[in-house]
């Protein structure tokens, strides 16, 4: 094989490190922004080239022979560092551009990112933006993503994190509800009422409301009470929907909670008492560390810490 057909080939080699990170031809080749035939043909010039088998196929996945593991062994550092350069080198010109991956909690990308984000990109006109919107806790190394919003009460070690800002828990409800059922005067009377709860492990939920003292805004009492009700979910938008339609009281965060409490929709229950523990009290953005963060990345950040300075307040 001459030089001039190994140049060739590091095209091939850079989609053949791709497909062993993301562990399937689809999800490779959407990472990459091909389609899978194109994929999956690179592959197997690569392997004619090579003249031995360097992925294992099977119905559900792939994965790399003992040949294949050993090229992208081999050429992951030079790869990282040739994306590590060009980055530095694109960043030169000072204005954030080039694709920006992004994953957030489906609640919070949906209520308060999706409306947002038109300014962000007409501010921003060379950034290219996927937003990934899960709850599934995605791997930011593996999967390719720049960044994760995380609603979460201490983030990685491992990682960067800033803070974008702070969020609390409310309890909520329409009023139709609270004039069917009576509204709650003390934290003891939740448990007479149809309680929307977040879904989570334990058998018996519980909600731990503290007591806000008046002016100081601190803690001074702090109750838990068990809670029953026809509805638990993994999800604050459906246990909002939940009390909009009048089923019940339900406990949510903030940033769920904020657009149905301004138009009235929603009340606030007990509000001299503050749920605690329920949900996170920081929302973040992280990434993996790196010593080179692109202008994208911090222009991202700083646009949504601005974005989200005065917080979820009704």
């Amino acid at each position: 094989m001459n030089d001039q057909k190994i140049s060739e080939l590091w095209h091939h080699l850079h989609w053949l490190s791709v497909l062993a990170q993301q562990g399937s031809y689809t999800a490779a080749a959407t990472r990459l922004g091909v389609s899978k035939a194109a994929m999956s043909q690179r592959i197997a010039e690569l392997e004619r080239a090579a003249r031995v088998p360097l992925v294992q196929r099977t119905t559900r996945s792939v994965r790399l022979t003992e040949a294949g593991q050993r090229l992208v062994d081999d050429t992951r550092a030079s790869f990282e560092q040739i994306e590590h350069s060009f980055a530095q080198v694109r960043d030169l010109a000072g204005v954030p551009s080039g694709l920006l991956r992004v994953t957030a909690p489906v609640a919070f990308a949906r209520q308060q990112l999706a409306p947002r984000l038109a300014d962000f990109l007409r501010e921003y006109p060379d950034v290219r933006l996927q937003l990934d919107m899960s709850d599934r806790l995605s791997s930011l190394a593996t999967e390719g993503f720049d960044l994760a919003i995380r609603h979460t009460a201490r983030p990685p070690d491992t990682h960067v994190a800033w803070t974008l800002c702070s969020t609390h828990s409310v309890l909520v409800a329409s009023k139709s509800y609270l004039r069917r059922a009576g509204t709650p005067q003390t934290p003891a009377d939740l448990q007479m009422h149809n309680c929307l709860h977040y879904l989570r492990a334990q058998d018996t939920p519980t909600w731990t409301l503290a007591r806000v003292k008046p002016k100081t805004k601190v803690h001074d009492e702090r109750i838990t009470v068990p809670v029953t009700g026809q509805l638990a979910a993994n999800n604050s938008e459906a246990l909002r929907e939940a009390a909009l339609t009048g089923l019940g009281i339900a406990l949510l965060p903030d940033f769920s909670a904020q657009t149905a409490l301004q138009q009235g929709k929603l009340v606030q229950v007990l509000p001299d008492w503050q749920p605690v523990g329920a949900f996170a009290e920081q929302l973040y953005a992280i990434r993996p560390y790196s010593p080179h963060v692109p202008r994208a990345v911090t222009a991202f950040v700083d646009y949504w810490r601005q974005a989200l300075a005065a917080g979820f307040a009704a």
